[in-house]
């Protein structure tokens, strides 16, 4: 597919539909889409009302995006979603298990080994979180899925003072169709007499901290658990591959945290240090008569936060100011004078 038929936006309430679909489709564990319209409704109310919000951020804001095929009738061109929460845990602490290494020594047998143990953290109190990531499957390897999760990265960048330095993302673990979760039954289930999918719906994009105090808070000996819940520890979905490729490619560190229910990778970083952050730039664009060829692609945003989109266009990040088609400039709503934010696009292992 075409990379320039892609464009991302922000979302707002008339997307419920696309986001009531999106929900279904999405596996145990992405607490931020709820099976539920009026919780999506309020989610995308909240979203609409951080992007039009002339006030500091508080933190608590979320930010809610699409992308969409340009080429699809107009009603139907939805084809993902992704989010950003400014601040994880809000109002709360945002808890995870953290793994260590704990080592033990006996002078008498003059032996001593090394032990995997989770602590129950909440380290990650405060960091940016991204969010939502959903992309139909009919566009999986397409450049669909690394514009919706880069762009956001783009939106960071330009808003910075609305945002943490360090970022933070969860990712599924392993459950299966009806809901099994293994380390869940291991672990959590110990603690409630509930299911992975009864819990899940429990907290619904919620805190989880009212589970997290109930839970003990002693470390977790990972030798001690069942073989299948200890192989799951930082394991993941396999929907969930895609997305989690994408942020490795970015920077994200993958082996300090895992999340506090499935056992699944929970990945962080300084946003500074992100590749799409750390290459992009903001200045003036000029106006090209066609999209032209190139072996490199650009992401272009543009800089106003009540309706940021962004796109890809050919051309090399060390060429000066993005040249866009009039079409593009328009997608963007770009006039003379205004300026985007591009970085150099060139996810790893494959081409846009």
């Amino acid at each position: 597919m075409n990379p320039t038929r892609f464009l991302f936006r922000a979302a707002g309430p008339a997307d419920i539909d696309a986001f009531e679909r999106a929900a279904a489709d999405s596996v145990i564990g992405i607490t931020t889409l709820p099976a539920d319209r009026a919780r999506l409704a309020e989610r995308l109310e909240r979203s609409a009302a951080a992007f039009a919000s002339a006030d500091d951020a508080s933190g608590e804001e979320i930010h809610l995006f699409v992308v969409e095929d340009l080429q699809r009738p107009p009603g139907q061109r939805v084809v993902g979603t992704s989010g950003i929460a400014a601040s994880a845990g809000f109002a709360d602490r945002f808890y995870c298990y953290r793994n260590e290494m704990v080592v033990h020594h006996s002078a008498a047998l003059n032996a001593g080994n090394r032990i995997h143990t989770l602590h129950l953290c909440h380290d990650l109190t405060g960091h940016t979180l991204l969010t939502s990531f959903w992309i139909d499957p009919a566009y999986a390897d397409s450049a669909a899925p690394q514009l919706l999760s880069r762009a956001r990265l783009l939106f960071i960048a330009e808003f910075a003072e609305r945002f943490s330095d360090r970022i933070a993302a969860e990712s599924p673990g392993l459950a299966d169709e009806a809901g099994r979760c293994p380390f869940w039954d291991a672990v959590g289930r110990r603690f409630f007499d509930m299911d992975y999918p009864q819990i899940e719906r429990l907290t619904g994009g919620r805190s989880k901290a009212f589970i997290a105090e109930l839970m003990p808070q002693s470390p977790i000996y990972v030798p001690l658990l069942p073989d299948e819940a200890q192989w799951a520890i930082g394991q993941m979905h396999p929907v969930a591959e895609l997305p989690f490729s994408i942020l490795l490619d970015e920077g994200f560190d993958t082996e300090t945290y895992v999340d506090i229910f499935d056992g699944g990778p929970t990945v962080d970083a300084r946003v500074a240090t992100l590749k799409t952050v750390a290459t992009s730039r903001r200045g003036p664009w000029c106006e090209t008569a066609t999209a032209g060829a190139s072996a490199d692609w650009q992401l272009v945003a543009s800089t106003r936060r009540a309706d940021f989109a962004a796109l890809l266009v050919p051309g090399s990040a060390a060429s000066g100011a993005p040249p866009l088609p009039a079409e593009a400039a328009a997608h963007l709503r770009l006039g003379p004078g205004d300026s985007v934010r591009s970085a150099a696009f060139a996810p790893a292992g494959a081409s846009a």
